[in-house]
């Protein structure tokens, strides 16, 4: 193994831990609040980790392989099989991650009637849907013998059948990719544009309620005027950042190996196996970046998480030691407390808290 498959090696042994934890980090904290898992929301984010806690076990580590010894699995029907579910749960990410989209900009347009609009029954049938999208792919590529090792990308997935059959294999990878790549992008897209939209005009409600206290309370000390002025401006690149991360993400995960797979096609050109390798290692680094993007950096999960955190440490702690350290942490908070002058300045995740930590500044 050169140099070049080791480092592709271990770019793959990396994207799998992470992979694996974190999608199993979320599974946790939808199994532990059932506030979680009981919304549309939680539903499909479920369904998006499961996916890709399946592609990190089961077909990750044989990517590794193939990346190691440049060779299928020796047990007959193994690749065939990987193959399938490689094309899948590939699909189905996609899918998942517009229908994400989706519930964000409905409870973000419509938020009285959000409840409503997305049940989670809504949720399991709309995922229902993508399931079944995927594996008619799916079972079509296995039922044509379209399915097995690929040495430009070091995995079992599609690979170019013998030449009368390439003008079919074109039709049907230029379908999967449009319905499996392009029609999620347009959702995500579109979606995100509205959701934008209404968070702009949020932002420049709250901007105008800022200013007013602004003109309004003359006498304010210059620091904390400027401070509301900073936090405005904070509010206003807040979404727009959020947005541009959700669809660079997409684009870089899944763009290169697409783009690939149909340069794949023209008879005239061969692909390069780094660059293979290391675009599939790009839609395998989805599964370890959804679960940041979506889950486990937002405030619910991260409320999960500290409580698991604090019941498991209660557990670890010895009884006669609980209480001296829950006085000793008392203590400490008490002497922060005491030690800080506004407690009311601290900054908050919603956009009403922020104006008013600043109004409290005057008092």
């Amino acid at each position: 193994m050169g140099p070049g498959e080791t480092l592709l090696a271990g770019l793959l042994v990396m994207v799998l831990a992470v992979a694996l934890l974190s999608n199993a980090l979320v599974l946790l904290c939808c199994a532990y609040s059932s506030k979680l898992r009981t919304r549309a929301s939680g539903v499909l984010l479920v369904n998006l980790s499961l996916g890709h806690l399946l592609l990190a076990a089961l077909d990750m580590p044989f990517t590794l392989l193939g990346v190691m010894r440049g060779r299928p699995p020796s047990a007959p029907g193994a690749c065939q099989a990987i193959g399938f579910l490689d094309t899948f749960l590939a699909s189905n990410s996609a899918l998942s991650v517009a229908a994400l989209s989706a519930d964000q900009w409905l409870a973000v347009g419509f938020p009285l009637r959000y409840a409503g609009r997305l049940r989670p029954r809504d949720a399991v049938l709309l995922l229902g849907c993508a399931w079944g999208q995927s594996l008619v792919f799916s079972v079509a590529a296995l039922g044509c013998s379209w399915l097995g090792y690929s040495s430009a990308f070091a995995s079992c997935s599609l690979r170019l059948p013998p030449e009368p059959e390439r003008p079919r294999f074109a039709a049907f990878t230029a379908t999967l990719h449009a319905m499996g790549f392009a029609l999620p992008l347009a959702v995500i897209c579109l979606t995100s544009l509205q959701v934008h939209r209404v968070a702009r005009s949020h932002c420049q409600r709250m901007d105008i309620v800022t200013m007013k206290a602004l003109m309004l309370l003359a006498d304010l000390h210059p620091s904390v005027r400027q401070r509301c002025l900073i936090q405005q401006k904070q509010r206003r690149h807040r979404a727009t950042r959020k947005i541009g991360i959700s669809i660079a993400s997409f684009l870089i995960c899944f763009a290169p190996y697409v783009v690939t797979r149909l340069v794949e096609l023209v008879p005239f050109l061969t692909v390069n196996a780094y660059w293979g390798i290391l675009s599939k290692c790009l839609t395998y680094s989805k599964a370890a970046a959804d679960p940041f993007t979506y889950s486990l950096l937002r405030r619910p999960f991260r409320q999960v998480l500290a409580g698991m955190a604090r019941r498991l440490l209660k557990r670890t702690l010895r009884p006669g030691s609980t209480h001296n350290s829950s006085l000793d942490l008392a203590s400490m908070v008490h002497q922060v407390l005491k030690r800080t002058p506004h407690p009311a300045s601290t900054h908050s995740s919603s956009l009403d808290a922020e104006n008013d930590s600043c109004l409290q500044q005057t008092h």
